[in-house]
Parts: structure tokens; C-alpha cells; sequence
């Protein structure tokens, strides 16, 4: 039964008068969730990447709200915060090497051993502090350890996307990858604040650490999946890699792609990934639950986002898409950082969030569209590498919080991101055209 017929297939129990009527709003309806939820419906090995994501990245966005607290707690220095980030998130660096492995070896065993190795560390940090026995450089080293699991993978990560669905769901498939981050980015910090609260770092460190585990065993059963893409052929590293960058140098509409990840990732990122729970406590006064409810507006505004996007499925003009509502999003956190009140900064967090999710979906979407599939991993690789810019960007961004507060270092860097993207704009025009059909 293809899609149609299953959305033509739902039952109504109504009164023969109003049969026709509801009938036709159940199927509305049953066809809105499935255009959604097509990948999740149609390919059951994404499904289970899926899954697996799921408790993967509520892992993730649980640890890191909790470490960044203990950290700043210790501390009290929005530098220290920074230096924990710039370890966390310092693996990125690997990226063009991950790409190769992702490229040469099994992809879904590759993530299988980054789940086991952060329910391992993330496992033993947890009992650290449980017993108060880790300083502030045993949280940056073990901070640098989860990186270990969590960067390197995102190559094989996105790129095993492209391989379990077809070209024309891969919008869809990245949209409910986004959907995944945006759930977690929403439960993940408001539980893990609460959990605080509650029970301390540690119980939320171990609940943390048993997703992880989840996350294995949804992996599980694709441990011997075959791959339909060509090997890559035995060649040196550096050759290798060097194919990834050649991809990118020859195309513009690549460059440009991978140009506004950059700008982003030295801007906006390193704020919203590092320097949360300091614009909690210094700008608004906000309680570790308050943190999490915050963290939780920007999830529940991305959810939001990536629901209409994996609605749309094949659209057109996904280059416009990406580069306005990226736009947007600086624009948005500019005037958060000028917010003095409460309620309108939750409710901007979550028009961040929203706008937000071009940026997260369309990234890779795009990468991935304009790449041939034999060298897919090596991009996303180097896109991971210019996500690793983040911990220098970090390292910058709080040496200037120190000195002019965290809130005026947002607004000049979401200022400056809407300049460069409107200048793109005007030199790359083609990129706001493209609709992915034409490659």
C-alpha cells in the first residue's frame, strides 16, 4: 500500500450526514502527519538511526547543561566556562579525518562505538562526582573525552542519512534529525535543571549516561547492514582528504553553504552552546530550573521549525530558506541580548529556536545534495571542522564577556552575522534559487 492509499485508508465512526466532512478532515490530518513522518514510515533502518538519535543527543543536551552549571558553579568565571567548552568541543578539529573513516569504514559500527564510549566516560564522571572527587580540570578533561564520542561520529552520523533514504526524502529525513535535536535541546536541559534541583549533578550525570546506552542498543540490530553506496577506494590519507576540499573548492554553492556554518559557528554557537547558564544567572537571575525551562523555549521553537520543514518535503528554493531565516536568527539573538525582561526573553528564546531551524536542517541538506555520495563523509568532515572552529571562537568570546559582558558580545555577534549573510546574499544569488533539483 503506497502513501496515498494509507492516508485514504483511515476510518471515521460519524453519523452518514457528517461522514463526508470528517472523513476528509481525518485524512487532512492523517496526510499531514504522514508527509511528516515519511522516512520514519517508509525506511526502517533510518528509523532505527532515528531512535538511536533520539537518546543519543538527549544525552547530550543533558550532560552538557549539567557540566556547564558545575563548571560555572566552581568557577564563577565566564572564562573557565569557555575553556571547558573550547575541551568539550575540541574533537570537531577531527572532522576532515572523520570524513575519511566515515567514507572508508562501517558507518552504523562507528556509532555503536561512540554510544558505548560516552556511556563509558559520561558512566565514570558521574561516580566522580557523586564522590566530589573531580576538579575543575577533571570536569575539562572529561569534558574533552564526551567530544571523543559525540564529534568525530557527526560525519558517519549525517552521513548514513543519505544512505538509508532516497534523494527526494532527504529533506524530510534531515528535518526529523532536527526534530530529534530540537526534543532534546527542549526536555533534555529543563529536565536536567530540575534534576539538579532534585537529586544533584550526579543522578542527572547517570541518567544522562544510561541514554547513551539506549541509544547502543537501538544501533544494535544495523550492526551488519549493507551499504549501497561504492567503497572508497584504497588510497593514502592524505589524498583522501584532500578529495573532500577539492569537492568543495570547485563548487561555489558548497562553499557558500559551508561559509554561513562557519559564520555561525564562531558567532551564535559557542554562545548558545557554552554560555547559557551565565546569561541564566548574570543577565536574568535565573535558577538551574530556570536555565532549563529557557534552553526549553529555544527546543520547543525548533521543534516547531523542523515540523513545518519535514512537512514540506521536496520544496523549492531551500538555499533561500537556509540563508534568510539564518538571518533571522542572528537578528533574533541581537535583540535577546538587548532584553532586560523575563517573559520577552523566554518568548524571543523561542523565535530563536524557530528560526533557527532552517539553519539546523538545510546545513547538511544542502551539503549532501550538492556532494557525490562516494565522498559524502569527507564533506560532512569538513563541515565538522568548521564547526570546530567553535572552541577557539569560545575561548574568544569569553575573553570579551570578561570584559564587556556576555549580553553585548551576542548582540555585536548576531549583528555581524546578519551583515555577512546579507552580503552573501547579493554576491551569491543562485544560492537563495536553489532547490536541489538540478544536481
Amino acid at each position: 500500500m503506497d502513501m496515498q492509499e494509507r492516508e485514504g485508508a483511515v476510518r471515521c465512526d460519524t453519523i452518514p450526514s457528517e461522514r463526508s466532512s470528517s472523513c476528509s478532515s481525518c485524512a487532512s490530518h492523517a496526510g499531514f502527519l504522514a508527509r511528516i513522518a515519511s522516512s520514519l514510515l517508509l525506511y526502517p533502518g533510518y528509523r532505527r538511526l532515528w531512535i538511536s538519535n533520539l537518546f543519543f543527543f538527549a544525552g547530550v543536551w543533558t550532560q552538557t547543561l549539567v557540566l556547564g552549571w558545575l563548571v560555572f558553579d566552581t568557577t564563577r568565571s565566564e572564562f573557565s566556562v569557555a575553556l571547558f567548552t573550547a575541551a568539550r568541543l575540541g574533537p570537531m578539529m577531527l572532522g576532515p579525518l572523520a570524513g575519511v573513516v566515515s567514507d572508508r569504514f562501517d558507518r552504523p559500527r562507528l556509532l555503536l562505538a561512540a554510544s558505548g564510549w560516552a556511556f563509558t566516560v559520561l558512566s565514570a564522571i558521574a561516580l566522580l562526582v557523586a564522590l566530589d572527587k573531580i576538579s575543575f580540570w577533571g570536569l575539562v578533561f572529561g569534558g574533552f573525552c564526551i567530544g571523543l564520542a559525540q564529534s568525530p561520529s557527526q560525519p558517519a552520523r549525517f552521513a548514513l542519512v543519505a544512505d538509508l533514504v532516497d534523494r527526494e526524502r532527504l529533506s524530510n529525513a534531515n528535518a526529523l534529525n532536527s526534530l530529534v535535536l530540537s526534543m532534546t535541546q527542549m526536555i533534555g536541559p529543563a529536565l536536567g535543571g530540575a534534576m539538579i534541583v532534585a537529586f544533584g549533578a550526579a543522578s542527572a550525570l547517570a541518567i544522562s549516561a544510561g541514554w547513551y546506552l539506549v541509544s547502543f542498543m537501538a544501533l544494535w540490530p544495523m550492526r551488519k547492514l549493507k551499504c549501497r553506496r561504492q567503497p572508497v577506494r584504497e588510497e593514502e590519507l592524505v589524498s583522501l582528504v584532500a578529495a573532500g576540499f577539492r569537492t568543495i573548492s570547485e563548487n561555489v554553492l558548497l562553499r557558500s553553504v559551508l561559509g554561513v556554518t562557519f559564520l555561525a559557528n564562531i558567532l551564535l554557537w559557542p554562545i548558545y552552546q557554552g554560555f547559557m547558564p551565565v546569561i541564566a544567572k548574570e543577565h536574568l537571575d535565573l535558577t538551574p530550573t530556570g536555565l532549563g525551562w529557557l534552553l526549553a523555549c529555544a527546543g520547543t521553537g525548533s521543534l516547531a521549525g523542523a515540523l513545518v520543514i519535514a512537512s514540506l518535503g521536496d520544496f523549492r528554493y531551500k538555499g533561500g530558506l537556509f540563508l534568510i531565516g539564518t538571518a533571522i536568527w542572528g537578528g533574533l539573538w541581537a535583540t535577546f541580548a538587548l532584553s532586560s525582561s523575563m517573559p520577552l526573553s523566554f518568548v524571543l528564546m523561542g523565535l530563536i529556536g524557530l528560526s533557527a531551524s532552517p539553519f539546523g536542517v538545510l546545513q547538511t541538506t544542502l551539503m549532501l545534495m550538492m556532494t557525490e555520495p562516494h565522498v559524502q563523509g569527507r564533506v560532512m568532515g569538513i563541515q565538522e571542522l568548521t564547526i570546530g572552529v567553535m572552541p577557539v571562537s569560545s575561548l574568544v568570546l569569553g575573553a570579551a564577556a570578561e570584559i564587556v559582558g556576555i549580553a553585548n558580545v551576542a548582540l555585536i555577534s548576531g549583528t555581524l552575522l546578519v551583515l555577512s549573510l546579507t552580503v552573501l546574499a547579493l554576491r551569491v544569488p543562485e544560492l537563495l534559487r536553489y532547490s536541489g533539483h538540478d544536481c
